[in-house]
């Protein structure tokens, strides 16, 4: 269960950053996941799919070294979780809305725990402001923002860490079709122009099949993960979530979930 042992894998390649090899997860005696093996590369962009409490935020608390296997390997990269190059962006935020907390102090609380000099700051500042679209909106009041805004913030408050690897539970839950698309486009933008590495929860099928380059199905405790077009399949998906989920082959063989009636 060594968070440092190096893989078993050729040096000349590159590391993963996270990697599970028969690993079982949960809590006090109750096992949640079992026999997990997965492997996160440098550059990818996962999409963590299945239904209410099959185990996702688990394996996300594995990932980020709050919670230990019970058995198995975990290796998380040193070179990226030992030097704070990982940020989380959480589905809900723990903020007391009474206090006002303008847009600036709010993103400028993602470098808790990050050494910089004030010039430093500014530059990060103005950097993840203009990525998310919020530099006209820095000394407004968070609580007045809307809910596409708000995350966007939250995006850029993870990003003001400049993270290697951005790990982000349902950003677009609850918001309407604009403000998902915007919130989408930005991490579209990180993950191409950056090369940063994305985790992503969803339930939204369509956001995976557009932006995700490998895929994880929870179900019955059980793992299944791979690249795109291995793992979102009629087959698969229809395990995963007990209903029919039609899929066919779009441009460049990227899995295209089918309309009924289309």
């Amino acid at each position: 269960m060594s968070d440092t042992t190096p893989p078993g894998k050729d040096h000349a390649s590159v590391k993963p950053i996270v990697e599970f090899e028969g690993v079982q997860l949960g809590y006090a005696r109750a096992t949640v996941l079992q026999d997990v093996c997965l492997s996160i590369e440098p550059g990818q962009f996962w999409c963590f799919l299945g239904p209410n409490g099959e185990g996702k935020t688990t394996l996300i608390k594995a990932l980020l070294g709050a919670l230990r296997p019970k058995r198995g390997r975990l290796y998380r990269n040193p070179e990226v979780f030992g030097k704070g190059r990982v940020s989380y962006v959480p589905q809900r935020l723990e903020l007391n809305p009474v206090l006002p907390t303008s847009v600036r102090e709010f993103i400028l609380t993602g470098l808790a725990g990050i050494r910089t000099h004030a010039d430093q700051r500014q530059k990060r500042l103005d950097r993840v402001l203009e990525i998310v679209g919020l530099s006209a909106s820095r000394r407004r009041n968070y609580w007045t923002l809307s809910g596409g805004q708000k995350q966007k913030a939250l995006l850029a408050r993870a990003l003001i860490r400049d993270p290697r690897v951005l790990i982000i539970d349902e950003p677009t839950a609850g918001l309407d079709f604009a403000a998902a698309e915007t919130v989408l486009a930005v991490l579209g933008d990180m993950h191409e122009t950056y090369e940063v590495t994305i985790v992503f929860v969803t339930h939204d099928l369509h956001i995976v099949t557009k932006h995700a380059t490998h895929a994880a199905l929870f179900r019955g405790g059980k793992v299944r993960s791979g690249e795109l077009a291995e793992v979102i399949t009629s087959e698969e998906l229809g395990h995963t979530f007990g209903v029919p989920v039609p899929v066919a082959a779009g441009p460049g063989g990227r899995p295209q979930i089918q309309v009924a009636g289309a």
